[in-house]
């Protein structure tokens, strides 16, 4: 239970003059609990300006490494003329984009070529990584990415995916459901695509963790399930197989206890099926279906049965592996430092919070 500081304050009184309509998350996850909802809600402000913070450094990166790329591409330096005035192989909208600034700047009497580079928008950073832009990308907008794969389609979807993000922030949104771990790891990503050593620095000055760490109430969205047999069968097929009929608690994820820690993918459940006959003849119907789930069972059922496995009746979850939008991972596995006969974290099942997993350094921390 929070404890809010209330000093003489109603928390319903402060809800009723914040809306009832913009703490409806905050309620929703506090169980009506007005003091509960305000303290997420305070959480929630601290979130989205420690994040804004460590984003709004990286536009600036992005956009003096895109900047600096162009105005090497174009020989500025050598022609004393800013790349955007060199009639640069752009599409309408962009060079209109670049006037209206431009113009805009000149009514208040600050047209210096500073200050309409600091003039664009994020969106217009990303959509220089646009498709429309490949040859450009080739040419020129490389070379802003050197550590990055070199794949102008892998630098946009991360920068278009920060953007995003970025309007989410800006915009006040509630935080509750984003997964911030996952997200400043793409910001820091980028980062290190444009230079190692800023990316250094960025990660030094992000206080996003500590933040995120200090969420005052979550929900169990994660079950830690003893896999001794099914981590390498997830390795392999990405699926989790158990016995029939076992319940679980409602959760989005899994997470595996082999080898006495919690290993550092926690994927998405994407399908579930219970009682599942686990026979060759049942692969081979399944791998004829026009339904890609019950193809996928199929192959789940014989690279389980490769594994040792027995026939029988199974229950199936399909989860998801690295690559998927939804899939998360760890930094590290999480040891479990305590020993000996029945002191195994998880005997059964275990119900944890992706926020507390992302948040723990070893298994005692989620005890706590």
């Amino acid at each position: 239970m929070i404890v809010f500081m209330t000093d003489g304050i109603d928390p319903k009184s402060v809800v009723a003059h914040l809306s009832q309509e913009r703490l409806a998350p905050y309620l929703r996850v506090a169980d009506g609990d007005h003091a509960e909802a305000l303290a997420l809600y305070e959480w929630n402000c601290r979130m989205s300006s420690t994040a804004f913070e460590t984003v709004a450094h990286l536009e600036v990166l992005l956009r003096n490494a895109i900047d600096g790329a162009l105005a090497r591409h174009t020989g500025e330096s050598a022609r004393g003329i800013p790349w955007f005035l060199c009639s640069p192989p752009m599409r309408d909208s962009t060079s209109e984009t670049i006037t209206s600034v431009r113009q805009r700047l000149c009514h208040e009497g600050r047209d210096t070529r500073h200050q309409i580079i600091a003039g664009l928008s994020f969106g217009f950073w990303s959509g220089m990584l646009g498709a429309r832009y490949e040859d450009l990308w080739r040419s020129a907008l490389r070379h802003a990415f050197p550590n990055s794969s070199g794949a102008r389609k892998d630098v946009a979807r991360d920068v278009e995916a920060i953007r995003k993000f970025r309007n989410r922030l800006a915009h006040h949104d509630s935080m509750l459901n984003i997964d911030i771990p996952f997200e400043m790891r793409r910001v820091h990503r980028v980062a290190a695509y444009i230079d190692t050593t800023v990316a250094s620095w960025l990660a030094r000055a992000d206080r996003s963790l500590a933040v995120y760490a200090e969420r005052p109430t979550f929900g169990f969205d994660t079950v830690v399930v003893p896999a001794k047999r099914a981590w390498p069968l997830y390795q392999d097929t990405q699926a989790y197989v158990c016995q029939p009929g076992r319940w679980f608690q409602p959760v989005e994820r899994i997470a595996f206890y082999a080898d006495q820690c919690i290993q550092a993918p926690v994927p998405k459940i994407l399908y579930r099926r219970d009682n599942v006959t686990w026979t060759p003849r049942e692969a081979e119907r399944l791998a004829d279906s026009d339904d890609r789930n019950d193809r996928k069972i199929a192959s789940v059922i014989t690279a389980s049965r490769e594994q040792g496995w027995a026939e029988g009746m199974y229950q199936v979850f399909l989860l998801s592996g690295p690559g998927h939008p939804q899939h998360r991972q760890l930094d590290t596995a999480l040891p479990h430092e305590t020993s000996g006969r029945g002191s195994a974290f998880v005997q059964r099942q275990r119900y944890v919070s992706l926020h507390q997993l992302e948040t723990a350094h070893t298994t005692a921390d989620l005890s706590t």
